[in-house]
């Protein structure tokens, strides 16, 4: 009898700490426990899962008549696949789609593949022509987001800002997609997410612009790190006309650039001109575009198209000349005044958090596909830093942000200011602050708090 209470004891033991391991150590419990276990029973249960959920085909006529000839009964041919190879999250197999098949197929079975095999999600993703790529997430990867162990990057201005559901990271590339719009009511995370972009960008020889006309409450406390900030309307329209000059000026530089000589390389944008004589990039960053644009008379509306003008502008043109727009607010659209739809055309990538309606996900997704939008709609409010992102492609997913205080995003800039370039049409717009802040440190940038997103 003893000994059945101690096997018995050890067992719950056992079991005690898988739960905690669970809970405390998803990743190792994926490696340890999640991954055998749903590995065999993919294994094991394709071909009457694949049968079941209608991704099977006909057997051929060769493999019909040698099976009437043994006696035996063809049986429905499901996808050829790879073996199931373990990822951080989850598990990846690779299928080759049998005749007739399509991949719209797997993604409406998606759900009912999650079910069968005992997984949190099923992502389906095309790799090429006859191709797919089967992603089964093995926990809710976003219930806590860390900052990524390694940086995820292919070059200057690559940033991973954001953990997708899928278990990948979403690297905002601003040399892919040059303008962003951001959009998220109050304790959504998107300030969350802005912070996280800012800190990557001020560890790079970047120029950062911020526009915030809540009198800087929000780009305030990075202002050591920033070349310009603007904290009202009418000192937000000087910037404007000053980031124009700049562009104008870069402009030149790559027209000389083609009449150099006969060996000149020819380019139509900065980063095919040679590294000593390129510029360096420009992020604008504007928060709350609502409060750039409130106009309460006709000389408010005068400098508010004016302004939009302008973005236009930098957005059409900007990114041949290095200059990249990051648009913040709670709402955007038609209402903001003339352009402004125009303007958010422009901005092909899209973020949005929680909204306060439903108008407002149609303005930051409807365009890029319907689902999406519906998507954004569905965010809990309990679940601050989760997003959906997308992009003119017509692809989203939803993300969150792993959690940054605003100590020490504050910290990171403080840490960084000596990295801010000079431009010298800024140098009216920089903050004192910034010049202060400015002198050689020899303190490194601290490394963030990584804690679920509550802000």
């Amino acid at each position: 009898m003893a000994d059945i209470v101690r096997v018995l004891l050890a067992v719950l033991l056992v079991l005690a700490a898988l739960l905690v391991l669970r809970r405390r150590l998803p990743v190792l419990f994926w490696w340890l426990i999640g991954y055998p276990a749903v590995a065999l029973r993919v294994l094991t249960s394709y071909r009457a899962t694949m049968d079941a959920c209608g991704l099977t085909v006909p057997a051929s006529a060769i493999r019909r008549a040698t099976a009437r000839v043994v006696g035996w009964q063809a049986a429905p041919v499901p996808p050829r696949h790879s073996l199931p190879w373990p990822t951080g999250s989850g598990l990846v197999m690779r299928l080759r789609l049998a005749a007739g098949q399509a991949p719209e197929d797997f993604t409406a079975s998606a759900d009912r593949l999650r079910h069968a095999w005992g997984a949190h999600a099923v992502h389906v993703r095309s790799t090429k022509p006859g191709r797919l790529e089967l992603r089964l997430v093995g926990w809710d990867v976003l219930a806590e987001v860390r900052p990524a162990r390694r940086r995820q990057t292919n070059g200057p201005l690559c940033l991973p800002l954001a953990l997708r559901e899928d278990g990948a990271w979403h690297v905002r590339d601003f040399r892919t997609v040059p303008h962003e719009l951001i959009l998220g009511a109050t304790q959504s995370g998107k300030s969350v997410y802005l912070r996280n972009l800012l800190c990557g960008l001020a560890r790079q020889p970047v120029v950062l612009v911020g526009i915030d006309c809540k009198w800087g409450v929000e780009l305030a406390p990075f202002a050591p790190r920033l070349s310009a900030l603007a904290d009202h309307p009418d000192r937000a329209n000087d910037l404007l006309d000053a980031l124009l000059e700049e562009m104008e000026a870069r402009f030149r530089l790559i027209g000389l650039s083609g009449v150099a000589g006969p060996d000149a390389v020819l380019t139509s944008d900065v980063w095919g001109l040679p590294d000593d004589v390129r510029p360096v990039p420009v992020v604008v960053v504007v928060d709350e575009v609502a409060e750039l644009f409130l106009a309460a008379n006709k000389d408010d509306e005068k400098r508010r198209d004016a302004m939009v003008t302008k973005l236009i502008r930098l957005a059409q043109l900007g990114r041949a000349a290095g200059i990249y727009l990051e648009v913040c607010g709670q709402r955007f659209g038609s209402e903001l005044g003339k352009g402004a739809t125009m303007l958010r055309a422009q901005l092909t990538g899209r973020v949005c958090h929680r909204v306060n309606d439903e108008s407002s996900a149609n303005m930051a997704l409807a365009d890029v596909s319907p689902e999406a939008a519906l998507a954004a709609t569905s965010i809990p409010a309990e679940r601050p830093g989760v997003a959906v992102v997308g992009d003119s492609s017509g692809g989203w997913s939803r993300v969150r942000s792993p959690h940054l205080t605003l100590d020490d995003a504050a910290a990171v800039c403080r840490d960084t200011a000596a990295l801010a370039p000079e431009l010298p049409r800024l140098d009216s717009f920089r903050p004192v602050v910034a010049t202060e802040a400015a002198k050689p440190s020899s303190s490194s940038a601290a490394a963030p708090a990584a804690r679920p997103v509550t802000e």
